[in-house]
């Protein structure tokens, strides 16, 4: 089910056809729509942002980008000139923002088929851009400009993204290791970023990196250097990545909790790269879990040990095409 935000613009958008689960019309302090909407689940939300009080103020966004899952939000702008300006487009992408229109076609267009970052990839700059004169309400623009537009990660030979499903299935600790593991062992250069938390403090490591997720983009743009970069997500969006790996705890404990909350999470989850993490099960108990959820397991991460200065993930980054065995 969606939500629809609409003011100005709520005659360009009445006559969307999807499920709409809540809406709101008017004026509102962008708090006042974060704290509507931030513990209420939705699909989509079609947001006019002349709902927005000072919707001109590009901080408002980024409050909304902390504040809400950036990536079910399709922004509608103004037909202005001051909302096709390549500066504030670039900022919104920073933001995480990569789903915005001005026409009621766009809209429908990005409903049915909503961009990634490498959709808009070739719009974000961070430096002085030459071309001007890129329509950004073109539907069909970024997958096509991707396809020739250079990539501005293309230096680093992999981004791989770790994404906790099951509750402290052990992205941090992992994200860590492996970056670990690469440089002493495997020769690579390699980073780890964190998303949204503070936690690698506790590793002692001044070369850990923590960011909130609208400066994500911007450290993966300076660690070009780099042969491979290492994500804890969080609740980032996975789609800046090359490849995701989705941490599975899978103890009856954690995928009782989780069926719980999600009860159709396996049906998401299928054809994802799934890693069983922090366990010692093998042969027939994996079997058995490919078959109660419906997933292939991609690999399998016993307890590690993180004082030891041994190869642990070897076998994890040839699957990954990291290194070569």
């Amino acid at each position: 089910m969606n939500v629809l935000i609409t003011n100005q613009q709520e005659s360009v958008l009445a006559g969307l056809n999807i499920e709409i689960i809540k809406t709101l019309r008017g004026e509102y302090d962008v708090e006042e729509i974060i704290s509507q909407f931030s513990n209420f689940f939705f699909g989509r939300m079609v947001f006019d942002v002349t709902a927005m009080k000072n919707y001109h103020d590009i901080t408002n966004y980024q409050k909304l980008s902390i504040g809400l899952p950036v990536d079910k939000i399709i922004l509608m702008l103004p037909n202005d000139e001051e909302f096709s300006n390549p500066s504030f487009i670039s900022q919104l992408i920073s933001m995480g923002f990569y789903n915005f229109g001005k026409t009621f076609d766009e809209i429908v267009y990005l409903l049915a088929n909503p961009n990634t970052y490498k959709d808009v990839a070739y719009l974000h700059q961070l430096s002085p851009i030459n071309n001007t004169n890129v329509a950004i309400n073109n539907v069909d623009a970024p997958k096509q400009a991707v396809a020739t537009a250079p990539k501005q990660v293309a230096q680093i030979s992999k981004i791989i993204g770790l994404k906790n499903v099951t509750s402290n299935a052990g992205a941090t600790t992992l994200a860590y290791l492996m970056k670990r593991e690469l440089e002493t062992i495997h020769g690579k250069s390699a980073l780890a970023i964190e998303v949204n938390k503070r936690e690698f403090t506790y590793f002692n490591d001044p070369s850990l990196v923590s960011v909130n997720k609208v400066d994500l983009m911007p450290q993966l743009l300076k660690a070009r250097n780099y042969n491979v970069v290492i994500v804890d997500l969080n609740d980032c969006d996975p789609s800046v990545c090359d490849d995701v790996i989705y941490l599975i705890e899978p103890s009856i404990l954690k995928l009782n909790k989780l069926l719980k909350l999600d009860n159709g999470i396996f049906d998401k989850l299928k054809g994802k790269k799934i890693v069983l993490n922090k366990t010692l099960v093998s042969g027939g108990n994996i079997d058995t879990f490919e078959y109660e959820t419906g997933l292939k397991v991609f690999h399998v991460i016993k307890p590690l040990d993180d004082r030891s200065s041994k190869p642990m993930l070897t076998d994890l980054f040839v699957k990954l095409g990291v290194i070569k065995k």
